[in-house]
């Protein structure tokens, strides 16, 4: 998969330290704030899991992989790590690139906080429009006139297996990138 088209997401879940919530807010918005100074950097947060109240889930949304690694590996973001010491315990980290970073489990996390406001869903719709257009068109002129044979359902999964991929790794990735100001203005 070639993930520079499609954006990463890091995640990170930490047990913070028994007393220290209030400090560990003001070190993970820090952090936050300073990842949004980097290039690529496109937005993230915070959520405290609903079961476990001493468990956080730190989100950071790049990109691609290259801002990412560029972030991570940062003198910057070293001496802010550093400076979380004896805060919070790292309990695992995952590293999502595509569309799995897009959902997360809503259901089993509260009290979230979002550093980077998703887009209206008219702008929404309006891209997915932009890019599902031509490819439906594209699809509608060369490939269902080879498929008339067959049952109308079979087209339509035939020509949906082949238009799903498309827009999410190259279409979506393709416009998100480009109309950001005016999805996020």
């Amino acid at each position: 998969m070639n993930t520079t088209a499609t954006g990463v997401t890091t995640s990170v879940s930490r047990r913070v330290a028994a007393g220290r919530e209030q400090e560990f807010l003001r070190w993970t918005d820090a952090g936050m704030a300073m990842a949004g100074t980097f290039p690529g950097f496109l937005g993230g947060g915070w959520l405290r899991a609903a079961s476990d109240p001493e468990q956080y889930h730190v989100v950071y949304r790049f990109a691609d992989e290259h801002t990412l690694d560029a972030w991570t590996t940062s003198p910057a973001r070293k001496v802010w790590v550093g400076r979380g010491t004896g805060l919070a315990q790292d309990t695992v980290t995952h590293r999502l690139t595509g569309v799995e970073g897009w959902f997360e489990p809503q259901s089993t996390l509260t009290h979230a906080v979002r550093v980077s406001t998703p887009p209206p869903r008219w702008k929404q719709a309006v891209t997915i429009w932009l890019g599902f257009f031509p490819i439906s068109l594209l699809v509608a002129m060369f490939v269902t006139p080879r498929l008339a044979a067959l049952d109308v359902v079979t087209r339509t999964v035939v020509a949906t297996v082949l238009t799903t991929p498309v827009m999410v790794f190259v279409v979506l990735p393709f416009l998100t990138a480009r109309l950001r100001r005016w999805l996020h203005g």
